[in-house]
């Protein structure tokens, strides 16, 4: 049974293949046809002077007509003796071209080597069908790309109610990534999401431009890679015969920034960590780091918590989005808890006077699994962010970690053994870093040495000691606060996405045919 069905399949591919190959053979076929026409397939520029859905707006039917000139992607074609119609897509959706050969002359013998897919241009006034639909009358249209290969096959209805109706669906996620060209094409609700990544980043980088923070550019290869516990990808400078590291993080060469005088710097960078991949990392991802001179754990907490509902209603009009099947509601305030409670809350386990043997055995009565070369930081980390963090829907500011999951951030104040430190998870992810930043150069060679003993232990994600950066630190750097938001995270939060590579237009996949 298995084998006839695996046999069916075999034979149903072929098909399909000999198919395609027929499609990508006519269409070369109607290329030279029109070359031999005279008909430049592939046309150098056309003047655009109006877009679908504005052009629908702006219609009334008792205003003279409009004249515009429209570009964008054949969707779908009725071709008739002496008159077609055709729907094209541009950047703001679609519109529909009523062709007729006594208006068209010679030019309208060229409708029918198009293809769906073809880029054309057409001139004319927009006036409403015996339909109702809001139409362009061509009086001229040109061939702009001519597309050598068929579109999936998307069908649409629309309802009664307005809403639209997809049939077989362009749907193979892997598929989607991998040719996130045609994705966009067939899907438009895909362009929606990147629209609103853009949106989204335009406005985080005009809120810190307005509090006068200065936005600056890091060395993305690095000598000494730091700021964060990950696996680096490496490289070689042929030049400097040295061994060079992809940025995990940009935070060390930022602080520097601080200790050279500027009182508030930031960038939007690309980060690479040579880690797994699942729906919540790519190894290639984008990172908001801001760095405040003057200002602690406390005051980034209300900040990065009002700028994020800021965000949150400026994209959506309103603070309760839907992530998930859950509404999540970012108006402040939010809730705060310190690791420690929200383990006990979730667990029922106080661990916070635990030393690393107690949390080892802790940790395995709960049911995790360890690497042996864990220390305690690792640990307390496994357990909150498999027993812990899941549970956390609505945003939540988790805050006062220990020290040892920490090499980077300021000793609390109040609580030994702890510093300050907080994070913000949102439906069960988390959304940023924040810390009191550690100034004082002495303790944090003292941290990185202990993170230096957790590599020679076989921890290959602890931070390695950066000369440099401590040497910085020795001419003194101020009291600051820190934070680190994952764009890509935010953007599958803002529009409701599943996977992080739904909001990545070109996520890292493995090479096709491995």
């Amino acid at each position: 049974m298995a084998d006839n069905q695996q046999l069916n399949q075999q034979e149903e591919k072929k098909l399909y293949q000999r198919e395609v190959h027929e499609l990508l053979k006519r269409r070369r076929e109607e290329l030279e046809a029109l070359k031999k026409s005279g008909v430049n397939p592939f046309g150098y520029e056309y003047e655009v002077t109006g877009y679908s859905a504005s052009i629908k707006k702006e219609f009334a039917d008792d205003a003279p007509p409009k004249r515009y000139r429209v570009a964008g992607r054949v969707m779908s074609m009725r071709k008739m003796g002496k008159a077609s119609f055709m729907h094209i897509q541009d950047q703001e959706g679609r519109i529909q071209l009523y062709l007729r050969k006594d208006a068209l002359n010679e030019l309208y013998g060229h409708i029918k080597l198009l293809d769906i897919g073809d880029i054309i241009g057409v001139e004319g006034e927009v006036f409403r069908t015996k339909m109702g639909e809001i139409s362009i009358k061509a009086e001229s249209f040109e061939l702009l790309a001519k597309s050598l290969r068929p579109l999936p096959v998307v069908k649409e209805r629309t309802a009664e109610d307005g809403t639209v109706v997809r049939y077989d669906p362009f749907s193979d996620k892997e598929l989607r990534y991998r040719q996130r060209y045609v994705d966009l094409i067939v899907n438009p609700d895909v362009r929606d999401v990147f629209v609103k990544r853009a949106q989204m980043i335009k406005f985080i980088r005009d809120y810190l431009d307005e509090q006068g923070y200065l936005e600056v550019e890091t060395p993305a290869l690095q000598p000494v890679y730091g700021g964060a516990a990950a696996r680096p990808f490496v490289t070689h400078h042929n030049a400097l015969d040295i061994q060079l590291y992809l940025r995990i993080a940009d935070e060390l060469y930022l602080k520097r920034l601080i200790v050279g005088g500027f009182d508030g710097v930031y960038e939007i960078a690309k980060d690479f960590r040579n880690e797994g991949m699942d729906r919540n990392h790519n190894p290639e991802f984008t990172m908001l780091e801001l760095y405040v001179a003057y200002k602690d754990y406390k005051w980034m907490m209300d900040f990065v918590e009002h700028m994020t509902a800021d965000l949150v209603h400026h994209i959506h009009e309103t603070y309760e989005i839907q992530i998930g099947k859950h509404t999540v509601n970012f108006k402040p305030p939010w809730k705060r808890l310190t690791m420690f409670d929200a383990i006990q809350e979730y667990t029922g386990i106080d661990i916070s006077e635990m030393d690393e043997g107690a949390l080892r055995k802790a940790a395995e009565k709960l049911g995790l699994e360890l690497e042996p070369a864990a220390g305690a930081g690792k640990i307390i980390d496994e357990i909150f962010s498999e027993l812990v963090e899941p549970k956390l829907v609505q945003p939540t500011i988790i805050m006062d970690y220990p020290v040892s999951m920490s090499p980077l951030a300021k000793p609390h104040r109040s609580k030994p053994g702890l510093v300050e430190r907080f994070e913000i998870i949102v439906n069960g992810q988390e959304l940023c870093n924040a810390f009191s930043e550690l100034n004082d150069p002495i303790d944090q060679r003292a941290r990185f040495e202990e993170q230096m003993q957790l590599r020679e232990r076989g921890d290959d994600e602890a931070h390695v000691l950066d000369e440099d950066y401590l040497r910085a630190l020795e001419y003194g750097m101020p009291p600051a606060a820190g934070l680190g938001i994952g764009i890509d995270r935010l953007a599958m939060l803002i529009t409701n996405q599943e996977s992080i590579r739904d909001v990545i237009l070109f996520p890292q996949m493995r090479p096709e045919g491995k």
